[in-house]
């Protein structure tokens, strides 16, 4: 999150074009080629822009990525079966587009290797599973899944095919369109799996 400060009200276009080009550049050169000066050249502003808004360069990487994900957190249909629709098109989508994509990618790797980010991601992650866990939480609440519903395998089979799919087909199939029908394909899929699953 960015930092806070007295003085002149700052620009929040300035600060969305910042965290676009941290994207950016960690999307192309990874976190050995992710500096500040980078990040202010990409985005057309003075390094100094950026140090009013972030204290380093990984709460920056950190804030910019967690933005990424965040529309996440809006989803809530009143459908198990619609929020799932959302969470799979949502990152489908993002997977599909070659900067966030590359870079969404990139930081589920890097952060495992890399000590400075390491911990900041952490958090970041760990919300990221609490709030697509609170979509199965809703449906169990509602009463469409079972209390014993194998949440983990749901979230896991829909996130994971959403991450590999659109690296593994061509360009065809990354349209708005292909995309949505895949979406609701996926969710056919791991809904079916999910009321089949044997309970232990």
């Amino acid at each position: 999150m960015e930092t806070t400060s007295p003085g002149r009200p700052r620009d929040p276009a300035v600060g969305e074009r910042i965290t676009a080009a941290a994207v950016e550049v960690f999307a192309r050169q990874g976190w050995s080629g992710f500096s500040l000066d980078a990040v202010a050249r990409t985005a057309g502003v003075g390094k100094a822009s950026i140090y009013l808004r972030w204290t380093d360069k990984e709460a920056l990487l950190t804030d910019a990525m967690a933005a990424v994900f965040a529309p996440i957190a809006d989803i809530d249909s009143g459908t198990l079966r619609g929020d799932l629709e959302q969470l799979a098109l949502l990152l489908l989508t993002l997977y599909a587009d070659g900067v966030r994509g590359t870079a969404a990618r990139r930081i589920v790797v890097e952060s495992e290797v890399t000590e400075a980010v390491r911990e900041r991601w952490a958090t970041v992650r760990a919300e990221q599973i609490a709030t697509t866990r609170s979509i199965v939480r809703r449906a169990v609440e509602r009463g469409e899944l079972a209390t014993d519903a194998p949440v983990a395998l749901v979230l896991d089979s829909l996130c994971g095919a959403a991450m590999l799919h659109p690296v593994a087909v061509s360009a065809a199939h990354l349209t708005e369109p292909a995309l949505a029908r895949h979406a609701a394909a996926m969710v056919d899929f791991v809904l079916a799996g999910a009321s089949a699953y044997p309970r232990r």
